[in-house]
């Protein structure tokens, strides 16, 4: 388990215009799976702008452990010499995935139908976060696991030395749920059907589909079916990663509130489930522009061009929410600088993420003046305009790097400097956030 240090606080503080280009780093969920579809294929995966945070690098000493091959190139891409479906080594080490839910979730099901055992941990976030949700499917097909209480990290699971495919209902749109899913099906028998409510994050579909795999999604009248053959060979692939649109929604809201602002942001990933926040935006009235839309491996990719606008509180869609799942926290401190009342509902899911993040957030706008509504599922905002955010107070994060990077974003234009009390967990999907937001103007000290 990785032992937290001291904390670094940080304080945001009242910025003149922001321009410039922003130039966020890869994807996160895109670059998990590159690494573990490199990793069970055959032959050279190359991979060009992997997101290198401490999440990722964590999965690929992971990918190592497991015997693939993963070398960093002189030229900053990545090799991944894949070992093959149901090719994993049993690891002669605990599997440590940091702050990662997406890593430990996708890697128990690649591994949890190969006839090997892997330990599992992570740092104190991680090991309070919820693995029920994976364990269940993943031992339908044959795997066994054993863990603490309430199946919390640390936990060991012992693959299935002969698997078998299953039909599985999701009663939530989970692209981790999913994600493992699918992966484990990969080395069993037949086809195994996933079902879900909504489509969440499709990437894992995507990224199968151009290694080979037998995958198909359909839409009925009860949600989305996915389903896969496994037993089939993944082929190398060369990989282009995308901006992280998660990230990228940090400049974006920042641009939205710090008036006379003009932000460029180029090579974003579009996929329609991942673009929430922007839809939302637009409809707040945000002076967004997307441009130059291309397509790499079956993701959308565009560049993104904001101008500081004045919003207006909206009702969010609840089906939107799966779309916008990790972009909530920043939606809700641009709501706080809206005129009216944002309204957000079927977070639950926020729950169970790095925090708690509907109360994280809610206690967090409540310390800096802005009132809130807090339900079990939903969050209501109550906008106060461009000027009106009082700020002053410091931000318990909980070391979730989206509510730190939240609250700074947001101090960029309230009254008083804002400071969050830890800023460390940044470094877990955003790297360069600091000197990024520098570069465009942001005083953040």
């Amino acid at each position: 388990m990785v032992v937290k240090s001291e904390f670094i606080p940080k304080t945001s503080k009242v910025s003149d215009r922001l321009s410039g280009t922003a130039d966020v780093p890869g994807d996160k969920s895109i670059s998990h799976r590159a690494l573990i579809l490199g990793a069970l294929a055959v032959g050279e995966t190359k991979v060009v702008d992997l997101l290198e945070s401490s999440d990722v690098l964590n999965t690929a000493e992971a990918m190592r452990a497991f015997g693939a091959e993963v070398i960093r190139n002189r030229d900053q891409s990545w090799s991944i010499f894949g070992v093959g479906v149901g090719g994993f080594a049993e690891p002669n080490k605990v599997i440590d995935c940091g702050n990662s839910g997406t890593a430990i979730r996708l890697i128990m099901g690649a591994m949890a139908t190969s006839p090997i055992t892997a330990t599992f941990t992570g740092d104190e976030s991680l090991v309070g976060r919820p693995m029920d949700r994976v364990l269940k499917p993943i031992e339908l097909f044959g795997a066994f696991s054993l863990s603490r209480e309430n199946r919390l990290l640390p936990l060991t699971i012992k693959g299935s030395a002969d698997p078998i495919s299953i039909n599985y209902k999701s009663s939530i749109s989970s692209a981790q749920v999913k994600s493992a899913v699918l992966l484990a099906a990969l080395n069993a028998p037949g086809k195994t059907v996933f079902y879900e409510p909504e489509l969440s994050r499709d990437h894992t579909e995507k990224m199968l589909t151009a290694f080979g795999a037998d995958i198909s999604t359909e839409l009925s009248d009860e949600g989305y079916t996915i389903s896969l053959s496994g037993h089939s060979d993944l082929v190398s692939q060369n990989i282009f990663v995308p901006k992280d649109p998660s990230s990228a929604a940090f400049p974006i809201c920042a641009a939205l509130m710090v008036k006379d602002s003009n932000v460029f942001i180029p090579n974003v990933c579009q996929n329609p489930t991942r673009n929430g926040l922007i839809v939302t935006l637009k409809e707040m009235g945000a002076s967004i522009a997307i441009e130059n839309l291309k397509n790499f491996h079956g993701e959308s990719v565009a560049d993104v061009r904001v101008a500081a606008s004045e919003l207006q509180g909206v009702k969010v869609p609840q089906e939107r929410v799966v779309s916008m799942i990790d972009e909530i926290p920043i939606l809700a401190a641009i709501a706080a600088t809206a005129e009216g009342k944002t309204v957000m509902t079927g977070l639950r899911e926020l729950r169970v993420k790095e925090s708690d993040r509907i109360s994280a957030m809610a206690n967090g706008l409540l310390a800096n003046g802005v009132k809130v509504e807090e339900g079990e599922d939903s969050l209501t905002v109550f906008g106060v305009g461009p000027k009106g955010v009082e700020g002053g107070a410091t931000v318990k994060t909980f070391f979730d790097h989206r509510i730190a990077m939240a609250f700074l974003c947001l101090g960029l234009v309230t009254k008083k400097s804002i400071t969050v009390d830890d800023s460390r967990a940044i470094e877990t999907s955003f790297p360069s956030f600091f000197k990024l937001m520098a570069d465009l103007g942001a005083d953040i000290s």
